[in-house]
């Protein structure tokens, strides 16, 4: 799970620009992310409330979480109602944001290498393949799936060692789903939350 974490501290620094193809976001969000957590680890080792304040600032608009939740949720997300929805995309986005801003404090200089990008840009959906270089062992295959919408590239799963990040929550979301109901989820991740 660290490997999976990691890997989206460097999506969190997109630049607002609709323009931008996925291969460049994905380059420029990791230049930008490494390079703010390289000249302030410091800052934000003594103020956690500041990572929480970079991520939210940079993050929530570049993620579409709305799809991930979709996805996280599978076959569940019929069970889901209007008024619940809401609730889960709030507490999973939540969830992310600070587990990536204390996995942010983590960072020891690692580098990502860019391989061929799969996938078509003129159909509006690509997976841009990166691996990140580890000292003393392998390279860690890092695949970022983007889809284009009308405000641009956004990203909603990733995959690890071929461990989708979504894959990896819907087994915990049906579980709770199946234990407690669509509001037993909401319940496990507010808990979740609060304990972060």
């Amino acid at each position: 799970m660290n490997k999976l974490i990691f890997s989206l501290l460097l999506i969190l620094a997109v630049p607002a620009m609709a323009a931008t193809g996925p291969e460049q976001l994905i380059r420029e969000t990791s230049d930008k992310v490494l390079d703010e957590i390289r000249n302030n680890a410091e800052q934000y080792k003594t103020d956690p409330q500041g990572v929480y304040d970079l991520v939210n600032t940079v993050v929530l608009p570049h993620f579409d979480f709305s799809a991930m939740t979709d996805l996280a949720l599978g076959s569940y997300k019929e069970e889901v109602n209007e008024q619940q929805r809401p609730e889960i995309i709030n507490e999973f986005r939540l969830l992310l944001v600070r587990t990536y801003s204390s996995a942010l404090l983590e960072y020891t200089d690692q580098v990502v290498v860019y391989l061929p990008m799969e996938g078509s840009e003129a159909e509006g959906a690509v997976t841009v393949r990166t691996e990140i270089e580890q000292a003393g062992g392998f390279p860690i295959p890092i695949n970022y799936m983007l889809r284009k919408g009308d405000d641009g590239w956004k990203v909603f799963d990733i995959s690890v060692d071929e461990v989708s990040l979504v894959t990896n929550y819907r087994s915990s979301f049906a579980r709770a789903i199946k234990k407690n109901g669509v509001g037993g989820l909401i319940e496990t991740l507010r808990s979740r939350n609060g304990s972060l």
